[in-house]
């Protein structure tokens, strides 16, 4: 079994987006400066939606329809997350998170408290930049088809991978 490469500089994935040859990756940020979040639309689109389900309402003679029975839109997440960055030569990014446990965190948070969003928002903030600054942070990254080959950036983060640190003198 081959071992994947955990990158350390975006330029060889924005090369090898380019290239198409590379369209996810393995990435360890040297130095966190900031996570940030962007409100966006409140609601879905609602031709996207009506599109959705009438397409949905379509039936399949060899599938198994159950999984309509149960079908609901789940609530959209008004704020876009992203994570500000440096990397081995010190060039800065922001990409932003795709990765659902963002967004059901923000959910979690905003019922605990007394439905602030910021409040929530803030919580979400400690989380991934302060607590996950004290661990060996890495990002599971993936490009967008719709911006591959044209974008200067069409790299998002699709997951978080906060890999908890010991110190090794502790281990004496």
């Amino acid at each position: 079994m081959k071992a994947s490469h955990v990158y350390d500089r975006l330029q060889p994935l924005l090369d090898g987006a380019k290239a198409n040859t590379i369209s996810l990756a393995i990435f360890k940020p040297t130095r966190i400066l900031d996570f940030t979040w962007e409100e966006c639309e409140r609601d879905w689109d609602a031709a996207k939606v009506a599109a959705m389900r009438q397409s949905a309402s379509q039936g399949n003679l060899f599938e198994d329809e159950g999984w309509r029975k149960t079908f609901s839109l789940m609530k959209k997440l008004q704020f876009n997350f992203s994570y500000r960055f440096a990397d081995a030569d010190g060039r800065e990014s922001e990409l932003q998170v795709l990765d659902w446990e963002v967004g059901q965190l923000y959910w979690n948070c905003l019922r605990s408290t007394p439905n602030s969003e910021r409040a929530a928002l803030e919580k979400v903030r400690q989380k991934y930049l302060e607590e996950f600054s004290h661990r060996d942070l890495h990002f599971f990254l993936g490009t967008l088809q719709q911006f591959h080959g044209f974008s200067p950036n069409p790299w998002v983060i699709i997951g978080v991978f906060p890999i908890p640190h010991e110190n090794q003198m502790d281990l004496l």
